[in-house]
């Protein structure tokens, strides 16, 4: 299956990832808070894009570095982060770009679930680490495959494909969904051991008009599932 091609809209994808519900308001708060206190660590964000996460934990303390499958979002990166900021063109699916046990923690929001084999990306990560040193990930809900197919077998790995609007541009995207015990198996055979999983809620700040009116009364929906992966 083909990779889906950020820069054909990665400034249409930016400008509605600042603001919008599921990125701005509900996501990245929720990384930033599993995060914690980051000052002085050293970080890799997987699937930097155009580097909102990055700036949020660098204005926390933390030494940033990124990748992205994208050139167009890593020069939307620099924009934000600086010339000098420490952000390359990497795949996932590839040998990464640094030495074992470089960083303290990772951060991948929303990536892994772009691919269909976790058993390669999840080693690398795991190399990276430093032991003891954590995978803070989100990824889609293992629900929300079968909501949005409601033929589907939940226990099947397999790819789902889904439109979604950015700055007035429509994207088709397409994910692979897991079952929570194969993301849990998954886990466990790169070498990691779940610390936390998170079903979060609407960051307590969000702007009412960002809200859709199906939301308004309810504080948490299904949509990403977060977890904290310690490196053993």
């Amino acid at each position: 299956m083909p990779t889906m091609d950020y820069d054909e809209f990665a400034e249409a994808y930016a400008a509605d990832n600042e603001t919008n519900l599921l990125n701005g308001h509900y996501e990245r708060p929720a990384m930033v808070s599993l995060a914690g206190d980051v000052a002085g660590r050293r970080i890799l964000d997987v699937g930097c894009g155009a580097g909102p996460l990055s700036a949020a934990l660098r204005d926390k303390g933390a030494i940033m570095s990124g990748f992205d499958l994208s050139a167009e979002m890593i020069q939307l990166a620099r924009r934000r982060l600086g010339l000098d900021a420490d952000l390359t063109v990497a795949d996932l699916a590839d040998l990464l770009p640094y030495a074992d046990a470089a960083f303290d923690d990772v951060v991948a929001s929303l990536v892994l679930h772009y691919l269909e084999d976790w058993t390669k990306p999840l080693a690398e990560l795991r190399r990276v680490l430093k032991p003891g040193g954590r995978l803070i990930m989100s990824v889609n809900h293992p629900i929300v495959y079968t909501a949005l197919n409601p033929d589907a077998d939940y226990f099947d790995v397999a790819p789902f494909s889904y439109d979604a609007e950015h700055a007035g541009r429509t994207i088709v995207y397409t994910n692979w969904h897991r079952p929570l015990h194969a993301m849990s198996e998954a886990f466990t055979a790169a070498g990691f051991r779940i610390s936390v999983i998170s079903e979060p809620s609407i960051a307590p700040d969000t702007p009412p008009e960002v809200i859709p009116d199906h939301l308004k009364d309810v504080k948490r929906f299904i949509s990403f599932i977060f977890f904290v992966l310690e490196a053993y």
